[in-house]
């Protein structure tokens, strides 16, 4: 009975689909990144050197992790998904935080105040990480799920080139004085940030769509 249990058991593991390690290093890098803009609303709330710094070690912490995956893509011959695919995936990813951290690094080295904009292009942000991590979490096993997730980037991208125009009116429409415009030359590279940043999610977005209409 035990060699027949056995020899089920190794029947089972061979049809059995193995775990995708590249998945799994997205998966890292997207939970991170998750973390990373969670930081950065943290930022918007209380602008602090110690909330920069936290956006700062997130940032690294997920750029190892890319570095991991680029290597295993490097010393694997064969890819259960496009390399292309999984590099670009990644490399967009990793653009998300790099802007959250150019935000508060900027915000923090120029003195520029978290704004009722800058408030919702942060939270457009997170919302937009999080709907990446559960694309690619469901990406294996569920990946009309995964492609509904990335669907919902694209809107939160389209609501954030709404609101970008509408900072961008308000700002020139302020100064009065050179205080004034030095203030809105600052405040509008810091808006620039936040809106490439949740562009790199759109990509990452259509990369996953990509992937699930290729592979599965």
């Amino acid at each position: 009975m035990n060699m027949l249990s056995g020899t089920r058991q190794r029947i089972r593991s061979l049809f059995q689909r193995r775990p995708n390690r590249f998945i799994d290093r997205l998966r890292e890098q997207a939970s991170i990144v998750v973390l990373g803009t969670e930081a950065l609303l943290e930022y918007m709330e209380k602008p602090n050197k110690k909330n920069a710094n936290r956006v700062q070690a997130l940032e690294k912490q997920a750029d190892e992790i890319r570095r991991i995956l680029i290597d295993e893509l490097n010393r694997t011959f064969v890819t259960p998904i496009d390399r292309e695919d999984l590099f670009a995936l990644s490399r967009a990813i990793d653009d998300v935080l790099d802007y959250a951290f150019s935000t508060t690094n900027e915000m923090d080295i120029l003195a520029v105040l978290p704004n009722e904009y800058l408030n919702r292009m942060a939270t457009m942000l997170h919302n937009s990480a999080e709907e990446i991590r559960l694309a690619i979490e469901r990406l294996e096993h569920h990946p009309n799920v995964a492609d509904a997730h990335a669907l919902r980037v694209k809107a939160i991208e389209n609501q954030m080139e709404v609101l970008y125009a509408e900072a961008l009116a308000k700002l020139f429409d302020e100064p009065r004085s050179l205080k004034d415009v030095v203030n809105m030359l600052k405040l509008r590279e810091i808006y620039r940030h936040m809106f490439h940043a949740v562009g790199s999610a759109e990509q990452a977005a259509n990369v996953i769509g990509d992937i699930v209409m290729k592979f599965y």
